[in-house]
This record gives structure tokens, C-alpha cells and sequence, in this order.
């Protein structure tokens, strides 16, 4: 049974670092969002004071803070926790506060997984 295996990494500075520790770890593919989350809307609004005039590059630059939210398709329950304790050795314990949040959950179909290129193509 395949599982998709997602970490919403509290400290986007990681990102990385978890990349290569999945990549270590046999990961085929991951895919990253920038992502926020309520909390950090919410604190993000009170820190800062809306100008009376904001200019349009200041009201689109963003003022968020952000996370990452990593995803991959793995094949099997032991590739999960393969993904699952490097991660923790990048972000931390995600019992602790500000480390972020992970979680797997079984998938009944996965089409595309098993993707090789054409002999003589190089994947881009």
C-alpha cells in the first residue's frame, strides 16, 4: 500500500536540510508549498500597523510569515518512518512546540508513481 507522507515544517530555513535527509532517507519525489497558518496570520496582523496610504508593492510583498509544507508518495509503511525520523532530526521533536507537524495516511490508488524517462531522456 502507498502512503502520502506530509510535514508542515515550522521553520522554513530547514527545508533543505529535510530535502536532503529525505532524499538520503530513498524519497523519489517531493513536493513544496509555501504555506501559513492561522496562528501565524493572526500574530503577523497585530505585529504590524497598516499605514494610512500603504503603497501596492508593500500591500503584495506579503506580510506573513511562512512554513513549508513538504509532501511525498512513498510505497511502504517502512519508507514512512524512514521519512518520518528524519525529519524529526532536522526540525526537532514534533512534540515541542514550534517544530512543526507531521503525518502519513494510506492511499487506495496512486497513478504515476512509478515514473522512469525514456531511455537516452534525462528527467527535467
Amino acid at each position: 500500500m502507498s502512503y502520502l507522507v506530509v510535514v508542515v515544517l515550522d521553520d522554513p530555513d530547514k527545508s533543505d536540510a529535510l530535502l536532503a535527509a529525505w532524499e538520503q532517507a530513498g524519497v523519489r519525489g517531493v513536493t513544496i508549498l509555501e504555506s501559513s497558518g492561522i496562528g501565524r496570520v493572526r500574530n503577523a496582523a497585530l505585529k504590524e500597523e497598516m499605514p494610512l496610504m500603504p503603497s501596492l508593492r508593500n500591500l503584495l510583498r506579503g506580510r506573513e510569515e511562512h512554513h513549508r509544507t513538504l509532501f511525498s508518495v512513498v510505497e511502504d509503511e517502512m519508507q514512512v518512518e524512514a521519512l518520518a525520523a528524519a525529519a524529526q532530526q532536522v526540525a526537532g521533536d514534533f512534540s515541542q512546540p514550534h517544530s512543526g507537524l507531521l503525518f502519513a495516511l494510506p492511499l487506495s490508488h496512486v497513478y504515476g508513481l512509478a515514473k522512469t524517462p525514456p531511455a537516452g531522456k534525462a528527467r527535467r
